[in-house]
């Protein structure tokens, strides 16, 4: 239960749910995280099975509790990974999860004493183990990516996802992108976003102030970096006339997100960007307006030296901060000025919703499923993804005060709340 959109989508779901009508039993491999805390009382948290628990942690952890079945399965499957990648002439794949589900699940405790539910989920592939350990008289299973901008092994994948008497898809988008994998499981898919509630998110919002020692710029925008992550020399040649926007993003620090575009983006609104002029005629930002754009990254992952090194080559040490992990980043997003999603691909991203719950002007970079995320120019922007065309789209947005106000306008008077979308689950059992 890691900080991510799946795990909070998790969150939203069992907040959604109707505890008069229904029993929940939640099995989790590994009972850590900052998400631990916001399972609702009403679930019964199963307990944690060592073996289920060593899938992902170390391998010398793996060895060192004696699990050694899961030890070698896991080696297995990083040996047929490789062989794959080899094969298909291929440097990284999607893959390796379902090896790893198809090596790993044989040798895992059965959970079959737990007794026959009326409805079994996997939320998160692969779902081998609901499919092989779990005694259900129906079974559903979730998709939370962007089929087109992942490879995977679909002979090993598709008896999987066949053996469901459902898949529930988070959007349209989603859909059509795993029916061109997998277009025999038309009729298995059923539709449902993220459950996400307004009232979770801004009642978390309010907890604490993401600044609490800085005051507010003379436009009302908060300055992060007065309290959060900038040197003493960049305070002392601080302009006290120049405009500071503070950028947010949240997520794992992975390549889908795209984070390590975002020093280069930073880099290339910093040097052209004007909010107050009119372009000039080639289509640059006129430079006499002093701006200065703060971006933040909140998150974690593998790509965060990647990140760091990329904010060294574009010099922007003083704009792109690194945050880190934050259990509550409700806060962050409602301090900023604008929420940016520079991914590279998206299924559909929980913290965009989070933010326009917030009243927050949101960017997203032109991704597959762009569209179905936001409706361009109404309750966001999309921008271009090519990082010439991004810091153009942003640099655009900033300057264009009147796009802001009617976007913010637009997210207070409609709920991005949907916890009506359990009725779902209701259906289906």
């Amino acid at each position: 239960m890691e900080l991510g959109g799946a795990e909070t989508s998790l969150i939203g779901l069992l907040q959604a749910i109707d505890y008069s009508k229904y029993e929940v039993d939640l099995f989790i491999h590994s009972h850590q995280g900052e998400m631990m805390q916001f399972i609702p009382k009403e679930v019964n948290l199963l307990p944690e099975i060592k073996e289920y628990a060593m899938i992902e942690r170390p391998m010398t952890e793996v060895l060192r509790e004696g699990c050694l079945k899961v030890l070698f399965a896991r080696l297995k499957a990083k040996w047929q990974f490789r062989r794959y990648l080899q094969k298909k002439g291929i440097a990284e794949s999607a893959a390796v999860f379902q090896y790893v589900g198809n090596a790993v699940t044989p040798v895992l405790p059965s959970l079959a004493s737990l007794g026959e539910y009326d409805l079994a989920i996997s939320f998160l592939n692969p779902h081998n183990i609901v499919r092989d350990k779990v005694k259900a008289k129906k079974k559903i299973c979730w998709i939370h990516t962007d089929y087109s901008r992942i490879d995977v092994n679909v002979e090993q994948e598709l008896p999987v996802w066949s053996a469901y008497d459902h898949i529930v898809s988070i959007s349209p988008d989603v859909t059509k992108t795993f029916l061109q994998v997998f277009p025999s499981l038309k009729d298995k898919i059923v539709e449902m976003e993220n459950i996400l509630s307004s009232d979770f998110v801004r009642e978390r919002a309010e907890e604490f102030n993401a600044n609490p020692n800085a005051n507010p710029n003379a436009n009302g925008n908060v300055n992060l970096l007065e309290t959060y992550g900038t040197s003493e020399q960049a305070r002392a040649n601080a302009n006290p006339n120049e405009r500071v926007i503070n950028i947010l993003s949240v997520g794992r620090f992975c390549e889908a997100k795209n984070y390590d575009n975002v020093p280069d983006i930073c880099r290339l609104i910093n040097a052209n960007a004007n909010p107050n002029a009119n372009p000039n005629d080639n289509g640059s930002l006129n430079k006499e307006e002093k701006l200065t754009v703060r971006w933040f990254l909140i998150g974690w992952g593998v790509d965060e030296q990647l990140i760091r090194q990329k904010i060294k080559e574009a010099g922007m040490e003083n704009n792109v901060i690194i945050l880190g992990k934050r259990s509550n980043p409700y806060p962050y997003m409602k301090a900023c000025d604008i929420y940016a999603q520079p991914s590279r691909y998206e299924g559909k991203s929980v913290t965009v919703r989070e933010a326009q719950m917030l009243c927050k002007p949101v960017v997203i970079t032109n991704y597959a499923t762009a569209k179905s995320q936001i409706q361009d120019g109404v309750d966001g922007v999309i921008v271009p993804m090519d990082n010439e065309g991004c810091a153009k789209g942003i640099a655009d947005f900033i300057r264009n005060q009147e796009l802001q106000k009617s976007i913010i306008n637009y997210l207070r008077d409609h709920d991005y709340g949907n916890e009506n979308e359990v009725q779902k689950i209701d259906n289906l059992i």
